[in-house]
């Protein structure tokens, strides 16, 4: 072979060897669920100046990579059951096939979100039962990075005995409460790590924004510090088309009274910041309050709570039934999935239903008694297994006691043979509440003290 020859062909032959072939991202691979309802970004790879063409569901769109990335829109889709095919075309060719139109939601948060299904007291039973080819899964490798990140690994798996064992158990139980009142495809994308502060989770732009959270900031993001997990585990995620976000965090702010009050500012600003970084201002986000356990001091729960009141398009589930002591991982986590699920209906689907256990809104004093006014009263308010408990009272020595507590139609009468005139009353306010007032839903009601947040708006 002749040097004229070998040089004609390496001309011809380098240019294509140095092409960069067009590379979806990896939430557009084979099982995956797309977002109904919604124009959906599409995104990837590619060589600077490729054309890329892409074909879903009848729709045809194209553009052209820059700086090795591309990104086209797809109109809203209906969702559709029926497996699909994607097509992503450069000089190359990539087919994604059983691709479903449905409901995606990611569900994130610390250990009791990572909580996995084989941990489950009755975990044969139901994983045994938990094959769905409609619900599919996806869990984000967890990891960290100082800078946002772009891409990530991870594929999507339908629902079956084998896939869901290793997922998380909430996630699981709320997606498929979902696709049993929806009755549309479901995806759930699990970005999870266990023993996590919710700064981790901040975008460290919207640490750095908010004045009250500048002593978290510091100076510039470390391993393992703030927005570590944000830049690996949420930020490759964006802006994929979500229907919303369930949430489980709390307890790594809640080991002391300062920390846990701290979250009232912390979470908000990390609601805000999923919703501004994935341009979707009213996105549902649904979290759980954090559990009866020997290390939670109340005040979490009351953020948790001012959080829910003062944001909107966000619900509560409270789990004061199932908690335990010792455990910082309660065992019962279907009902924990049910009242997301509960609470999707009412804030992501719109339904009229009942969603929360009753949540105070007022206290009048008649003599010595204090009487409660509550919202998400129900079918009616009850002593779950008893007598109300769980309530105490206290006079103008703000010194609390035990009180007694009866139902009143929709109020509820609080009152000590101690305290001839009540000032503020409190239940469920300690590390392991002891409580059962609930709503004929069956749903429990949130602790509380009337001695703070009595100005804040009720839903």
């Amino acid at each position: 072979m002749n040097k004229t020859y070998l040089s004609l062909l390496l001309c011809l032959v380098m240019p294509a060897m140095l092409r960069a072939e067009v590379k979806p991202h990896a939430l557009f691979s084979v099982g995956a669920v797309l977002q109904r309802g919604c124009v959906m970004p599409v995104w990837g790879r590619a060589g600077d100046g490729e054309k890329v063409t892409v074909k879903f569901a009848g729709q045809t769109v194209s553009t052209v990579a820059s700086n090795g990335q591309w990104m086209v829109r797809l109109r809203p889709m209906r969702a559709n059951a029926v497996p699909q095919t994607m097509t992503i075309t450069d000089s190359n060719n990539v087919e994604i096939k059983d691709l479903l139109v449905g409901d995606v939601w990611v569900c994130s948060g610390q250990s009791n979100m990572q909580f996995e299904m084989h941990w489950l007291t009755d975990a044969r039973d139901h994983i045994a039962r938990a094959n769905d080819p409609l619900l599919r899964l996806l869990g984000v490798p967890q990891g960290g990075a100082t800078q946002p990140q772009r891409d990530m690994t991870g594929r999507w798996s339908e629902c079956t005995s084998q896939s869901v064992e290793w997922f998380s158990a909430v996630a699981y139980f709320f997606g498929r409460d979902v696709r049993q009142s929806q009755k549309v495809p479901v995806g759930l994308i699990n970005s999870r790590v266990g023993g996590t502060a919710a700064e981790n989770w901040l975008s460290w732009r919207a640490l750095a924004a908010n004045p009250k959270l500048q002593q978290i900031a510091g100076k510039q993001p470390v391993e393992g510090g703030p927005s570590f997990l944000y830049n690996a585990m949420i930020a490759p995620l964006q802006p994929f088309a979500i229907r919303g976000v369930i949430w489980y965090q709390g307890e790594s702010n809640a080991y002391d009274a300062p920390r846990a009050t701290a979250y009232r500012e912390l979470f908000p600003t990390l609601i805000k910041c999923w919703r501004d970084e994935w341009g979707l201002p009213e996105l549902p986000f649904l979290f759980v309050q954090i559990a009866p356990h020997n290390d939670m001091v109340p005040e979490i729960r009351e953020s948790q709570l001012l959080t829910w009141q003062q944001t909107p398009k966000t619900a509560m589930a409270v789990i004061t039934d199932c908690g335990h002591a010792t455990d910082i991982h309660p065992k019962p986590k279907e009902p924990v999935g049910a009242r997301l699920a509960l609470a999707a209906r009412a804030v992501a689907y719109g339904e009229r239903l009942e969603y929360s256990g009753p949540v105070f809104s007022k206290m009048n004093v008649r003599g010595d008694q204090a009487i409660l006014s509550f919202t998400h009263v129900g079918g009616g308010l009850v002593a779950k297994d008893g007598v109300l408990k769980g309530f105490t009272i206290a006079g103008s020595d703000n010194k609390f006691v035990p009180a007694e507590a009866v139902i009143a139609g929709k109020t509820v009468i609080v009152s000590s043979k101690q305290v001839t005139q009540p000032v503020a009353v409190r239940h469920g306010w300690a590390n392991v509440p002891d409580v059962n007032l609930f709503n004929k839903d069956g749903l429990p009601a949130t602790p509380f003290r009337t001695d703070f947040g009595q100005g804040v708006t009720q839903k």
